[in-house]
């Protein structure tokens, strides 16, 4: 197999994905705006050849550099980059040299939160009503209707960037003045509740081969916007609920061998489960690592085994044996502990790094990741490692 892979060397757990691809067999050509030498030898040994451009947002250069592997190596079996900012350019050389995969006439359905309802509403799971463009008179009306607060999100993004909870007309007017004009904000009933994740490899036949669920109990929304410290955690099983309405939304939407990524609200008013949104890559952050420490798998082996053979070697039944937090901290904060501290006190640390500064708005700028076999042991660790010195943590 043939396989480019759209800037391998960032971020950084692209490397994995590519060294796997390379253990199969794949031949594996990279397009990236790295000078060669400042990749690692660890990369430029995975990688079959590299094709420097000079603007990754330039579609003529990737166009040729595809081109320059097409006529070195012949067909082209697949286009990854397994990073959501790259969808559209993915799903473009997709269809410009007819490559499997996502193509042009279908990224939007996965790219916009307002095209991605109607397959909320044909797989029957509810979701937040939504407003998908509006005036500030229809915005009202809306409003009128169900009532503040609202949240107020571009219809194409990742990360919680430009999403805001509205809670007056005031707070609107001033959202609505200040709006830039290049983007198209959609405006959503607010669901109060924690975020839970379904996660996985869906093969060429469209069956779930593994899944996983991961838990938000503090608004990503709000740690963007105050530029707070982020926590989550892998959980051993994934709740039924969660489950059956993933895969509703994966056939709904005919998804075939991709990792999925899937968001839901679970409401602390009435239970309810409201579902948010899909992405067809990886989970972000560390969530990739954080399925390997909970399942004691390899899910960068097993994503490529499933791209070269439509499998994987792993009970589908697969139950996690622990659960996984990941707790960051922001370089701004004071807190109780040292960095020191938290190695003694807890020194079987799966991971420890600082976090790369285009994620760290969300992500912070540095991160733990440890593993218990209870989610009372985990939730601790992510206190222990929080705890502001003004603080007290229950």
């Amino acid at each position: 197999m043939n396989v480019i892979f759209l800037s391998p060397h960032f971020p950084n757990n692209s490397m994995e994905f590519c060294r796997y691809l390379n253990q199969f067999g794949v031949k594996v050509l990279g397009i990236g705006d790295a000078d060669y030498n400042s990749i690692s030898d660890d990369l430029k040994h995975t990688l079959t050849e590299y094709y420097k451009v000079f603007d990754m947002e330039d579609y003529e250069q990737i166009f040729r550099a595809v081109g320059f592997f097409i006529q070195k190596y012949g067909k082209i079996d697949r286009f990854e980059s397994l990073n959501e900012y790259w969808l559209e350019t993915e799903a473009r050389i997709r269809t410009d040299f007819n490559i499997y995969g996502t193509k042009m006439d279908f990224v939007f359905n996965l790219k916009q939160k307002s095209k991605m309802k109607y397959f909320f509403k044909k797989a029957g799971i509810k979701t937040a009503r939504c407003l998908n463009s509006f005036s500030k008179t229809s915005a009202k009306e809306f409003i009128r209707e169900i009532g503040y607060p609202v949240i107020v999100k571009p219809d194409i993004g990742a990360g919680a960037d430009m999403t805001y909870k509205i809670n007056s007309d005031k707070e609107f007017d001033v959202f609505y003045r200040s709006k830039s004009p290049q983007v198209q904000f959609i405006l959503e009933e607010y669901v109060d509740g924690v975020i839970y994740t379904y996660d996985g490899l869906i093969d060429r036949n469209g069956t779930v081969q593994f899944a996983d669920s991961q838990l938000f109990e503090h608004s990503v929304m709000d740690i963007v916007n105050t530029d707070d410290h982020l926590s989550y955690i892998c959980l051993k099983d994934i709740s039924p609920e969660v489950e059956k309405a993933g895969k509703k939304i994966l056939k709904a939407f005919d998804i075939r061998e991709r990792f999925f990524h899937l968001e839901f609200f679970k409401s602390n008013i009435d239970g309810q489960l409201y579902a948010l949104e899909v992405n067809m890559r990886p989970p972000g952050a560390w969530m990739t690592d954080a399925i390997n420490y909970s399942y004691d798998i390899n899910i960068y082996e097993q994503w490529a085994n499933l791209l070269v053979n439509n499998r994987i070697d792993i009970d589908k039944k697969c139950q996690g044996k622990y659960f996984t937090a990941f707790a960051s901290r922001k370089n701004r904060k004071q807190y109780v502990h040292s960095h020191e501290e938290i190695l003694k006190v807890y020194p079987d640390i799966r991971k420890h790094a600082v976090v790369e500064d285009v994620f760290s708005r969300a992500m912070g700028n540095y991160a733990y990741q440890y593993r218990a076999e209870t989610l009372d042991e985990v939730r601790k660790f992510i206190c222990f490692v929080q705890e502001e010195t003004a603080d007290y943590c229950i």
